[in-house]
């Protein structure tokens, strides 16, 4: 159900415009933290890179603006630097939205989704065994694409996937650690099995774990050092 895309460019498909092919390609690497606050993102560079017109890029730019994901500069487009004021208020929003809405599509869900959701869980614990810190973000992400995409509430699932990107990309240093990235494991495999059982009320306890574990996780990591420290800590780093 998730979106992924690698390449740099990619021929532009008949049945999507160049505005949403560029907008997924930058989505996509902003998830994966390709992209940090020392990137600018000009709108010619973009327009050359896929073969099209300024503009489609720039709108694609435009929306991510709007979204949250990018902010508008003199010199074009890069990531905002986020306060720990700032992931502490996404993270309250995810645990105020999350655990309901799992609920909700632990209910909804069909065979198709509960496999999807087994194949990622299986995805990250493989890439926690190995510490594959790439596979295992791209085993998140994907798990949450699938449960997202269970939500009948479409407003409610894009909501919560704004903000989840949005602490992703300062919260994945955590699990450049081991540990975490077990733990990060677990918490999966325990989320899948919840799912399974169609048990809303352990769903929506299973979600409020997880969404407050990785919130512990990253305050730990920033609790240290003093303020132009932490504020440099929470950029994007590749």
């Amino acid at each position: 159900m998730s979106v992924r895309i690698y390449a740099d460019v990619f021929p532009l498909a008949r049945s999507t415009s160049a505005r949403e092919r560029i907008y997924l390609d930058l989505r996509g690497k902003l998830q994966r933290c390709e992209l940090s606050s020392r990137d600018r993102l000009v709108d010619v560079d973009l327009a050359a890179r896929f073969g099209t017109s300024r503009m489609p890029a720039r709108e694609a730019l435009l929306q991510l603006v709007h979204e949250g994901y990018l902010v508008s500069t003199t010199r074009g487009f890069m990531v905002p630097i986020l306060t720990l004021d700032d992931v502490r208020d996404s993270f309250e929003v995810r645990k105020l939205l999350e655990p309901r809405a799992a609920a909700s599509a632990a209910r909804e869900m069909g065979e198709e989704g509960q496999a999807a959701l087994c194949a990622a869980a299986g995805n990250a614990r493989i890439a926690a065994n190995s510490q594959d810190f790439e596979k295992l973000v791209l085993a998140m992400i994907d798990f949450r694409a699938v449960w997202l995409g269970s939500v009948r509430n479409a407003r409610l699932a894009s909501t919560i996937a704004r903000f989840a990107d949005h602490v992703q990309t300062v919260r994945l240093a955590t699990l450049r650690d081991a540990t975490t990235q077990a733990v990060a494991a677990d918490g999966l495999c325990e989320l899948y099995s919840a799912f399974l059982s169609r048990d809303l009320i352990a769903v929506s306890d299973r979600m409020a774990t997880h969404i407050a574990i990785a919130e512990h996780a990253f305050l730990a990591l920033h609790q240290y050092g003093d303020a132009a420290a932490r504020t440099e800590a929470v950029c994007c780093s590749n």
